[in-house]
């Protein structure tokens, strides 16, 4: 399933989301236009490797993804889940709380596999947060998603909490599933950073709130 967009109104533009995913499709081409040595030295440096963590890696490793599926996909769940959260915490708020996010699901990463030398990349850490946020702030919302069923290709609307509490659980059973892995077998999805920083984004949204201009909003149109 790959959410498409929301059907709630926003009444600011989403610069800030818009802003993400001009940044990390700049850094993603950038990328593809290095050479086999140049890119391994960019990942090498940039992205996040639990067995030689640096810190600074919680922020750059979530500008980068592993291919052409893996953008496409983050970028249309950040697109789906982010104008709307963004409108309702404010600009600023809503970067430090995606920032917070992802750097919370890149800790929970690394506290699970700290042994693991395979790069870790991604901003699907953040947007699980935005979609945790999501399901705190907007659960009765519908969310118009690509649905593939075979052969056949379809869009539907689905309601946003059994979408995100769907994905999360989702997230939960590959999660158990990936502790016995090993060293040599652990490489694919980072399934403890969707799970850590969806709870971030439940935490995070409620102690930070929405900014008072938005309360009005939905208090005038009620």
């Amino acid at each position: 399933m790959f959410p498409l967009r929301d059907d709630r109104p926003t009444y600011t533009p989403p610069v800030i989301t818009f802003l993400l995913i001009l940044a990390c499709s700049l850094v993603f081409l950038h990328e593809i236009t290095l050479d086999d040595f140049s890119r391994n030295y960019f990942v090498a440096k940039y992205a996040m490797v639990p067995a030689r963590f640096v810190p600074a890696s919680l922020v750059t490793s979530m500008f980068m993804h592993g291919g052409w599926m893996h953008i496409i996909g983050n970028m249309l769940f950040l697109w789906a889940f982010g104008k709307s959260l963004e409108d309702a915490m404010g600009h600023v708020k809503f970067l430090g709380f995606y920032l917070l996010c992802g750097i919370a699901a890149g800790i929970v990463q690394f506290f699970f596999n700290y042994y693991s030398r395979i790069p870790v990349v991604g901003a699907s850490g953040a947007i699980a947060g935005v979609m945790g946020a999501y399901l705190i702030k907007f659960p009765r919302a519908w969310i118009h998603t690509l649905v593939f069923i075979i052969v056949f290709v379809t869009t539907v609307d689905i309601p946003a909490w059994f979408f995100t509490i769907f994905w999360f659980v989702s997230q939960l059973f590959n999660g158990y599933g990936s502790i016995s892995q090993t060293q040599v077998s652990d490489g694919g999805t980072a399934w403890f950073a969707h799970i850590g920083g969806f709870l971030a984004g439940m935490v995070l949204v409620t102690s930070m709130g929405t900014r008072n201009r938005y309360v009005r909003r939905v208090e005038n149109r009620w």
